[in-house]
């Protein structure tokens, strides 16, 4: 069950009903919490807090078992993994939040009573170095569950998407065949869980939260709500667990408005997975999976659907992520803002896949040192960020260079950023329409370019690509092939299509940006049916795979 499936569509309403209108199972899960009699005296004495504390509880084990449903469409038997992962991360989070050493301490300083005789000493009576040395404990014994924690998630997601590579990189250094065969075994017999990059990035994230002070829930249910919740169970976007909580806790009713641009976000995503980039998909497959059969404006042609192709995909996704969740009371983040649109690769890295930008800032630019130890530490810090962002995406040396080719292009920027305040002549002519233009080209030139490595991950067919964009004829029979039987459409007619996509996208940015332009929800309402309608009808038979499924 995929977010384009008729059957993910009673799935959703079905829960939505549930999680909102359930007094008959707030009634039935009453009887069961109080043994199917007369109410507890606890309940007696707080029947409202007691009921709130039942809804919320309910609606978690909806959010788990429907998640739970929702993946085992896909992949039933990870199931229980995804489960222990949840509850390890759980309880290492908790395990940090445990302040024995505070109250062991605490127990042997000078013993204080109240008027009562009661013991009253606590950790705020502890003197200086009290203080220092607990702190000192605390910190060690955190540090160590912490490196525990990011060691297990770590080392699990390497064990399922980087052994082949791993062992055909030394097979083919160290010359040891057995290396290679292992790594086709692997290969062949062992598939990776969907989402399980975004899966330990969040538990990651969640355990350096809690180990930088931000306090760990003692919550199971709220915990396993918030791994499972199956709109971002598979492709992001990445959230944290606090805001997650917060809205959690915030939300007690339905508001109309929540269905309304949820609606609008699912109809949005639609139109931009089915209708846009499958239709981009299909071509770029084509041209892409017959190489030597394709000319050189093939290749350009294909390179710069492939760009579009990837951006209308995964930013279709995550609108009907975030318009799922929306229904359930839910605001997931944003993860595109435009990304095609700027004029520096740090820029578009602030508003391409924001989620995954902002834990790689958050996570590792600034453990590393940020930009406060020098400029040759911060490029330093810029290129090993980026490295591993393209290892997160695969296991093949083309990811490692496409993060690569992004690490040097922000190393490339910081370097101009500085040459530019030092001569200001230089920084200013950048903001002239020559020098904005200069910028926005050579910024979505360097991006198109790499996008080959992503979708060539095999540095021999990218190199292939590269070498052939010009001077290259195709072949008469791939035209034949691709542009009149499976498109119906010339190449002429296929760039202008392209080009029309690319004005859209112009007007509708410079519309909601400069002109501040949004639809009222009476017309969304309107164009909400227009745009599933459209799906229905004019999408691709069989639809395409998403593609960040793969990472």
């Amino acid at each position: 069950m995929t977010f384009l499936d008729s059957f993910y569509a009673l799935f959703l309403i079905i829960l939505t009903w549930l999680y909102w209108q359930h007094s008959s199972l707030i009634n039935l899960f009453n009887k069961i919490l109080n043994n199917s009699s007369k109410p507890s005296e606890d309940l007696e004495q707080k029947p409202q807090y007691k009921t709130q504390q039942n809804n919320r509880s309910l609606q978690l084990w909806l959010i788990i078992i429907a998640s739970l449903i929702f993946y085992s469409f896909l992949q039933l038997y990870y199931i229980p993994l995804l489960i222990i992962i949840t509850l390890l991360n759980f309880y290492l989070g908790k395990a940090m939040a445990v302040r024995w050493q505070w109250r062991k301490i605490s127990k042997e300083s000078s013993p204080q009573t109240n008027e009562n005789g009661q013991n009253t000493t606590s950790a705020s009576h502890l003197s200086e170095q009290e203080w220092f040395t607990a702190h000192q404990v605390w910190s060690n014994r955190n540090g160590h569950i912490l490196t525990f924690g990011i060691g297990v998630n770590v080392i699990l997601l390497l064990s399922f998407k980087y052994i082949p590579f791993l062992l055909t990189t030394i097979g083919a250094i160290l010359d040891f065949p057995v290396a290679i065969e292992s790594a086709g075994w692997f290969q062949e017999n062992l598939i990776a869980p969907l989402g399980i990059s975004f899966f330990t990035f969040e538990c990651i994230a969640y355990l350096i939260d809690v180990y930088r002070g931000a306090p760990a829930t003692f919550n199971l249910l709220k915990f396993a709500g918030y791994k499972l919740f199956f709109p971002k169970l598979i492709s992001g976007p990445i959230t944290r667990f606090h805001t997650f909580d917060a809205q959690f806790r915030d939300h007690s009713r339905p508001y109309p408005e929540y269905f309304i641009q949820g609606l609008w976000l699912i109809a949005c995503g639609a139109v931009k997975k089915a209708l846009i980039a499958d239709n981009l998909g299909i071509f770029v497959d084509l041209c892409f999976g017959n190489l030597e059969r394709a000319g050189s404006g093939d290749l350009w042609l294909a390179t710069l659907a492939y760009g579009l192709q990837l951006f209308f995909d995964f930013s279709g996704y995550v609108d009907i992520a975030r318009g799922s969740a929306m229904f359930l009371g839910f605001t997931l983040p944003e993860n595109f803002n435009a990304p095609y649109f700027t004029t520096s690769i740090a820029s578009f890295w602030r508003r391409w896949h924001m989620t995954l930008g902002n834990w790689l800032r958050n996570y590792l630019y600034f453990p590393l040192g940020g930009s406060r130890q020098g400029v040759t530490r911060t490029c330093l810090n810029l290129l090993v960020v980026m490295l591993i962002a393209g290892i997160w995406h695969g296991a093949a040396w083309g990811f490692i260079i496409w993060g690569g080719l992004h690490g040097l292009a922000l190393v490339a920027h910081r370097l101009t950023d500085i040459y530019s305040k030092h001569h200001p002549q230089f920084g200013q002519w950048w903001q002239t329409i020559p020098g904005t233009i200069t910028a926005w080209v050579l910024t979505q030139g360097m991006v198109f370019l790499a996008w080959i490595f992503f979708r060539l991950p095999d540095v021999r067919q990218a190199l292939y690509v590269l070498f052939h964009y010009f001077n290259k004829i195709g072949d008469a029979q791939f035209t034949q092939k691709v542009y009149v039987e499976a498109l119906g459409i010339g190449r002429t007619d296929l760039l202008a299509a392209i080009g029309l996509l690319l004005a859209g996208m112009g007007i509708t940015y410079f519309g909601q940006r400069g002109l501040k332009l949004q639809l009222h929800w009476h017309l969304k309402l309107v164009l909400v049916p227009l745009c599933l309608f459209a799906v229905w009808i004019l999408a691709p038979e069989e639809g395409l795979r998403y593609i960040y499924f793969d990472f």
